[in-house]
C-alpha cells in the first residue's frame, strides 16, 4: 500500500471533485493519476498561501481507476458533467474529457477557457495521462478540515505533508499508522464545503484557470 501526498492549492470542489458519493481524481496531478494503484491512498492538504499547511482537505483510498473515455460514458459519472449555469456541485464537475478520431473533446468547466472554448494548455496537461482515480471510500472536510497531528509531520524526520509536486515511499510504519488515525475521524463522504467557495455567491466564475 502506497500514500501519496499532496498540496491542494485550489480547493474548488474540482480536482478533487468529492460529490455524488464518489470522489473522484480526473484532472491535474498527473504523475498522480498515473502511478496509484486500487488500494493505494491519496491525500491532500492545505496551501500556505492559504493558511492552511498542515490541514487535511480529504483523503481517499483508490478503489477502482478508468480511462477518460470509459469514465465519459459510465453512467454513474454523467452527474459529473458539468453544468454551468447549475448549482455549484454541477459547475464544477470534472467528467470533462472525451476523446475520438478528431482528438480530445473539452467540455465548458473549469478548466476551460473564459468563454468557455477549450483551453488547450490544461487539455494537454490533463490528458497526459489518461487515467482516472475513483473512491467510494474517502473522505473530504474542504476548508473544514482537521489539522493533521504533530507525530505525522516529523515521522523519523519526514513530514507527511509537502511543499511542491508530491510524495511517496514514505518511512516504514507512517502509512498504516496515519491510515488507522484517519480512520478514527469522523465524516465519510462529503462533510465539508470546498475552502473556495466561501469567497463566492452565486453562479461560478471562471477565474484562476490555471494548470496544476
Amino acid at each position: 500500500m502506497e500514500l501519496f501526498s499532496y498540496v491542494v492549492a485550489r480547493d474548488y470542489g474540482f480536482a478533487p471533485n468529492p460529490f455524488f458519493g464518489v470522489c473522484t481524481l480526473a484532472t491535474c496531478k498527473p504523475p498522480i493519476r498515473k502511478a496509484a494503484q486500487i488500494g493505494d491512498w491519496v491525500i491532500g492538504t492545505g496551501s500556505a498561501g492559504k493558511d492552511r499547511t498542515g490541514f487535511l482537505v480529504y483523503a481517499m483510498r483508490v478503489t477502482e481507476t478508468m480511462t477518460f473515455n470509459e469514465y465519459w460514458n459510465d453512467p454513474r459519472f454523467h452527474r459529473k458533467k458539468p453544468t454551468m449555469t447549475g448549482s455549484p456541485k454541477r459547475a464544477y464537475g470534472d467528467n470533462i474529457y472525451h476523446r475520438d478520431d478528431r482528438g480530445w473533446h473539452q467540455l465548458d468547466s473549469h478548466h476551460s477557457c473564459e468563454d468557455g472554448s477549450p483551453n488547450r494548455a490544461n487539455i494537454d496537461n490533463d490528458t497526459q495521462v489518461d487515467r482516472v482515480l475513483i473512491s467510494t471510500e474517502y473522505k473530504y472536510w474542504g476548508g473544514e478540515g482537521l489539522e493533521i497531528p504533530k507525530k505525522f509531520r516529523d515521522y523519523k524526520g519526514v513530514d507527511i505533508c509537502v511543499g511542491r509536486g508530491y510524495r511517496k515511499n514514505f518511512p516504514p510504519g507512517l502509512v498504516d499508522e496515519f491510515v488507522e488515525w484517519l480512520s478514527t475521524l469522523d465524516g465519510d463522504g462529503f462533510s465539508g464545503e470546498p475552502l473556495e467557495w466561501k469567497k463566492k455567491t452565486g453562479r461560478r466564475t471562471r477565474k484562476g484557470r490555471r494548470r496544476k
